[in-house]
C-alpha cells in the first residue's frame, strides 16, 4: 500500500491528512514543484477543480492571469493547487473531505 500526499507543509488541511495517514509520503509542491507531466496527469484527473479559486493567491491574480489554463496557473503559482492531492494505490483523491477519508479508511 503506497500513499503520497501532495500539498504545502503550512496548509492546515494537509497537516490533518498527514496526521491521519502517518505512513504516507509527503511532498511539498512549493519546495519540490510538480513536473509538466505530473501537472498534466493531475489536470487530466481533476480538470479545473485542481485550481483553488477560493484562495488568497487566486484573489491576488490579475484578470489576465486568471484567464490562463490550469497548467500554466499551477506552474506559475503552485499554491493555487487545491490541497491535499492524495494518490493511494493508483487512485487519486482531491481534498480532505469525508468521502476521501472514508475511501482511505480514516
Amino acid at each position: 500500500m503506497t500513499t503520497t500526499i501532495l500539498g504545502i507543509k503550512t496548509c492546515d488541511t494537509c497537516r490533518k491528512a498527514i496526521k491521519a495517514l502517518p505512513d504516507a509520503t509527503f511532498r511539498d509542491v512549493r519546495n519540490d514543484p510538480l513536473s509538466d507531466a505530473e501537472r498534466a496527469e493531475l489536470i487530466a484527473e481533476f480538470g479545473d477543480a485542481l485550481v483553488n479559486r477560493a484562495s488568497t493567491t487566486w484573489r491576488s491574480l490579475s484578470d489576465e492571469e486568471k484567464a490562463q489554463d490550469a497548467g500554466a496557473l499551477l506552474a506559475a503559482h503552485p499554491t493555487l493547487m487545491k490541497r491535499p492531492v492524495i494518490q493511494h494505490n493508483g487512485a487519486w483523491y482531491l481534498g480532505w473531505k469525508a468521502d476521501t477519508q472514508k475511501a482511505l479508511g480514516v
